[in-house]
């Protein structure tokens, strides 16, 4: 595949990148790819002095323009938050990577907290999506990223809400990679697996399992996505996640995939 140009990059996705749970992990290196790749880039995320901290680092070290937002997308009203630090720039590549997902039994879960898990994971990329996706269409370029999960490809024990979140964000991100694709919007699915996150390590994976040892850098993540992006409607980070998503998807009927990926979530978390 050809590899596109800075120009190239800039024309279609720019001036401005906007990515979402920006502070660390996964959404501080899609920030990164961003600002490498010649594009200025607003963070948001809830955490005010480490989104500042990522912002101002990738200004230094690429030369662009960040610009750090504080908002929490579990909130009331998110975009009342973010608009105003919006209202002067124009975004040409919007990242939904933010999101929630405790580990655990759903049912042991507080409501409150699935709620607040649907309105981050669901409510905030549908409605960036709409607005920013809508100015994206009428110039007749622009790009969307949906962060989605392998654990969205089948029920997954343990993270079952989260699971269900990440299927909506795959399917609903193939949707619109179909019905934008004639507008001059290139729309992308990132499957991720396993990455060495802090969200990740906060919850507690047992280190002796394969999953754990398997685990991607954000970096690579990242990485994978932006050469994906305006070539194929999912991309599936790692090989040893492609793998996984070929045996659950293909070699194995459903109901022993779910069988199967149960199992090893009870030997990444024995004590949930």
């Amino acid at each position: 595949m050809r590899k596109r140009s800075l120009r190239d990059v800039r024309h279609q996705y720019g001036p401005w990148a906007l990515v979402t749970g920006a502070a660390q992990g996964l959404g501080a290196a899609f920030a990164a790819e961003c600002a490498m790749r010649g594009l200025h880039v607003v963070l948001v995320d809830r955490l005010a002095r480490e989104v500042q901290a990522t912002a101002d680092r990738l200004a230094s070290r690429h030369g662009v323009q960040t610009r750090a937002v504080t908002v929490d997308l579990g909130g009331p009203d998110p975009w009342a938050e973010l608009a105003p630090a919006l209202a002067d720039l124009e975004i040409g590549l919007l990242v939904n990577n933010a999101g929630r997902g405790p580990v655990g039994r759903f049912l042991a879960g507080d409501l409150s907290d699935h709620l607040d898990v649907l309105r981050v994971n669901c409510r905030a990329p549908l409605e960036l999506s709409y607005r920013l996706g809508t100015a994206m269409r009428d110039r007749g370029r622009g790009g969307i990223i949906f962060v989605a999960s392998l654990s969205g490809l089948n029920g997954t024990a343990l993270v079952a809400h989260y699971a269900g979140t990440k299927a909506w964000n795959l399917v609903f991100g193939e949707s619109l990679w179909t019905e934008l694709r004639g507008e001059g919007v290139d729309v992308l699915c990132v499957a991720a697996g396993p990455t060495r996150t802090p969200a990740w390590d906060a919850t507690r994976p047992d280190p002796r399992t394969l999953a754990a040892r398997i685990a991607l850098p954000p970096a690579q993540v990242a990485a994978t996505a932006m050469s994906h992006l305006g070539r194929a409607p999912v991309c599936i980070p790692g090989w040893s996640n492609r793998l996984a998503a070929a045996l659950t998807q293909r070699v194995l009927p459903r109901r022993r995939a779910i069988e199967f990926l149960a199992r090893n979530m009870a030997r990444l978390y024995p004590d949930r």
